[in-house]
Order: C-alpha cells, then structure tokens, then sequence
C-alpha cells in the first residue's frame, strides 16, 4: 500500500522516542509490529509505502499509527514564532506524532524510566519474544512477536521480568498488567475523560509519574495539552527559553502550558528530537541533568 502524504519524515518520526519496536533494517527500511501484524515501511517520493503478510491488512491502522491525516502545515503555524521553535521545525521538517496502542505505550514508557532509548528498545523486544505471539514474517526473515497482552503480563512472575532486563521496573510492570487487567476497559475510558482526570488515573498506577503519564496521553491519545518534560525536554527548555535563569518546575509547567499553543504536544516533540539530535549531544551536561532517554516514574521524579 502507497499512502501519499506531503512532508513526512519517516526516519526521524520512528527515532525520536515517541516508540520503541521500529528498526531500520536497510536503507529507507523501517519494520515493527502493530497489533497482531508485522510491516515493513519505507519513505518514498511523495509519501509512505507498507507491506505486510498479513491475510487482511489493516492499513487503517497504519495511517492512525502514522498520523499520516495531520495537517501538519496548520499545525506548526500554531507553533509560537521564536527562534528554538524555528530552528526546531527547521531540523525536521517532516516530523509527526505517532498515535499508539495504549496498552503499549504505558507498559513501554514504565519500562523507560531512568533507561537510554537503546535499552527501552532491548527491554521492549525481549518482553515480545518472551511474552509474545509469533507473527508470519517473510522466509528467512528473523523472527518477530506482538506485544504482550496485560493479560498475558498478568500472570509473569516479577523474577521472569527482571530476566528481560527490567530491573526494578518489572514490578511495576507486573503490577500495572495486574491492575489493568482487573479493569480491561480502563485505558479505553481514558479516551473519553478530561485530560487532567485521565492523567490522574495513569498517575494512580503503580511507576506512573507525570512525565510517564503525559508521554501516554500524547502519544498514545493524541492529547495535545499534555506536554511531557523528561531530560531533555528540561535542558531544552532551560537552554533555550531561560538561558539566563534557573526557573523552578512551576514557572515551566505555567510556561509550557501557555507559550506553546494548542498544538503544545506536537510542539514538544519537535523541540525534544531537535535538541537530543542537533544539540544536547554536543553540549556537556550539566551534573544534576545525566543524558538518558526519556525517563519518567514516581520512583525517580
């Protein structure tokens, strides 16, 4: 399938920590799994081609999981006209928000806390191929799982997830899986709520902080008034808006929530990869901000 769609930077959407089980496998290739299915996408001239082997393709999935309706051009003229966010749509023109299971994307953000993406990724694949179902790839092509169900996470004993390289964050797991799958329908019901309630409710689970919390209502719900402050996010705002200050974390939350309009999300996720790839790793880090990936969790707030 051919989706065409104007401005879509594939490479830096599948790499810029919105998701964890995409890989470039040659060239413009990238592969992952949504759902039950394994795809293979690649940036083409004018837009974004899938394949799968899957029987019945759910290509409806692939253009929600992309993103590929958002009028990114009315987006970013909603973006505040200062320099970093010039400078950031500039670097990366094509970048989109992903729109993720829901499932997923918590139990992928609980297991990012105090990890570098490289090791969210390892945690994620080891879970799949433990936990997982084995999807139809092609002949010879090494093999790929779907994400563990929180059903199926229900029942993995704290020591099995730790063999995953979890660490800590295997309880945590476990106990979300748990509660979750006592409530099936809660992350559903997530959709339907304010988005102040629905961060409540992520909060209320076990190693879900507000970084966590506003990482899934982005990028899985699309909430564009949830603006995540992880690392680099805080480095960024700090380099770039208040160069010259020290601004507590309530001045930010007040700054964040103003400043960057109604498309605040979108907006954060073009100054997180502008800063992570263009200019945090030429910068040495101030001693109370360690580079990592995006990390979250009450734990370590």
């Amino acid at each position: 399938m051919r989706f065409a769609v104007k401005e879509y930077d594939l490479a830096a959407t599948l790499a810029s920590g919105q998701v964890f089980r995409w890989r470039r496998v040659e060239g413009d290739a990238w592969e992952g799994v949504l759902g039950n299915q394994w795809f293979r996408l690649r940036q083409s001239a004018g837009g974004v081609e899938a394949e799968t082997l899957a029987t019945h393709p759910r290509w409806d999935c692939v253009r929600h999981f992309l993103g590929l309706d958002d009028d990114l051009a009315a987006i970013r003229e909603t973006f505040p006209v200062d320099e970093p966010m010039r400078a950031a749509v500039q670097a990366c023109p094509g970048l989109r928000l992903l729109r993720q299971d829901p499932w997923e994307c918590t139990a992928s953000f609980i297991l990012s806390s105090t990890k570098q993406i490289v090791q969210i990724q390892q945690c994620a694949e080891l879970l799949a191929e433990r936990f997982g179902e084995p999807l139809e790839v092609p002949a010879g092509h090494a093999p790929a799982f779907s994400f563990p169900s929180m059903n199926r996470l229900a029942g993995v004993t704290e020591a099995e997830l730790r063999s995953c390289k979890l660490g800590f964050r295997a309880r945590y797991l476990g106990e979300t899986a748990r509660l979750l799958s006592r409530d099936g329908s809660c992350l559903e019901t997530l959709a339907r709520l304010p988005t102040v309630q629905a961060r409540e409710i992520l909060m209320n689970l076990p190693g879900i902080g507000r970084k966590i919390a506003d990482c899934v209502l982005l990028f899985a719900y699309g909430r564009q008034d949830a603006f995540p402050v992880d690392v680099w996010v805080l480095r960024a705002l700090r380099t770039l808006y208040f160069p010259e200050k020290n601004p507590s974390p309530r001045t930010l939350e007040h700054f964040t929530a103003n400043h960057f309009g109604p498309y605040a999300g979108y907006a954060q996720q073009y100054l997180f990869h502008y800063f992570r790839t263009c200019i945090g790793r030429t910068e040495s880090s101030p001693p109370s901000l360690p580079r990592a990936g995006r990390t979250a969790g009450k734990q370590v707030s």
